[in-house]
């Protein structure tokens, strides 16, 4: 009875690769929402701290970001059985 020892490593070169492209535009998400403060604390500018991009593109990057990721750690190398 010879038992089958399967050595292969769960993700291959691909997965890598997608993962830190997943990584990169998490990254590049949280960086578009960074900013909007002012240096005198008695002024508030609400039109640049709720900005578009904070509020609506940011977010929308950064999921994209994360199910990148969730795709490159489901995603299954193609000499897997």
């Amino acid at each position: 009875m010879a038992s089958h020892v399967n050595d292969d490593m769960a993700f291959d070169r691909t997965n890598y690769k997608l993962l830190l492209i997943g990584i990169g535009i998490v990254i590049l998400g949280f960086v578009l929402m960074s900013g909007g403060g002012s240096g005198d604390p008695e002024v508030f500018n609400a039109k640049e701290l709720f900005s578009a991009r904070r509020i609506t593109v940011a977010p929308i990057v950064c999921l994209i970001g994360y199910s990148f990721v969730i795709y490159a750690i489901m995603r299954k190398p193609r000499n897997a059985a």
